[in-house]
């Protein structure tokens, strides 16, 4: 990270100031990293360095997170789509690589489905988005069981983001994200989409990649080993260079 760059901004979007950061190459393509839950950009931060070589990558904290986490109004997944596109619009950004991991995969498939024109490629680290946990409990066993794969270096990470957002921020969008079923905008999903998964996701199980893979057409399937929850991080590396692999097509 140290030979990279990243510049902290702010932009007006409609009545809200929007915060967020950029690296890498001004000429070059842009990408858009859009965290989960509980999270924040930060969770990028073993793959900022290889994208932003060749590529101009938004760092984007979503309202209640990270840098946004004074955002007044309440949390509202549904909304997040139509901001980060707002935003796109705000920045003159006409295309973009969308990077988007757990719930930023879901609101990534939004944006997929509704503004395909707005998407070169879109790369999805086990996204949420179909239900297999009825309530914010059922999520207990599977979390502390990924506490198991988390590498050493991404707790501090892990506990100072959490701590930012906050309980009630986290509770409404893990509430919002337990009712959303994304299965019904597959089939609208159009633009070129690599999945990458960690063999040890007990949030977000492997089994979900290749229901995607198969709704979602010529969508390309990566399981990562010895790789958990946040594969980009676990396995950075081998992440890297499949993404871009895939970004060059």
């Amino acid at each position: 990270m140290s030979r990279i760059q990243i510049t902290r901004r702010e932009i007006q979007v409609g009545q809200q100031t929007v915060y967020y950061q950029v690296a890498g190459e001004s000429k070059g393509e842009a990408v858009i990293l859009v965290h989960g839950l509980s999270a924040s950009s930060r969770w990028w931060v073993r793959n900022i360095p290889a994208l932003a070589q060749r590529y101009q990558v938004y760092l984007l904290d979503l309202p209640g997170f990270g840098i946004m986490r004074r955002f007044r109004r309440r949390f509202v997944l549904d909304e997040l789509a139509s901001r980060i596109v707002a935003l796109m619009d705000a920045l003159g950004i006409q295309q973009a690589h969308l990077f988007g991991h757990s719930m930023g995969g879901y609101i990534c498939l939004r944006i997929a489905a509704r503004h395909p024109e707005r998407i070169q490629r879109l790369v999805l680290v086990a996204p949420a988005g179909i239900p297999h946990v009825r309530s914010v409990y059922g999520y207990t066993i599977p979390l502390l069981v990924a506490f198991r794969y988390f590498k050493p270096g991404f707790f501090s990470i892990l506990i100072s983001d959490a701590l930012r957002a906050g309980p009630l921020t986290i509770l409404r969008a893990t509430q919002d994200l337990l009712t959303r079923d994304i299965r019904d905008s597959l089939k609208d999903v159009t633009v070129p989409t690599l999945l990458v998964w960690g063999e040890h996701d007990t949030l977000v199980p492997p089994v979900f990649g290749t229901i995607l893979q198969q709704e979602i057409k010529g969508a390309q399937l990566l399981v990562l080993k010895k790789a958990g929850h946040v594969a980009m991080f676990d396995q950075a590396e081998q992440f890297n260079a499949a993404a871009l692999g895939f970004l060059e097509g």
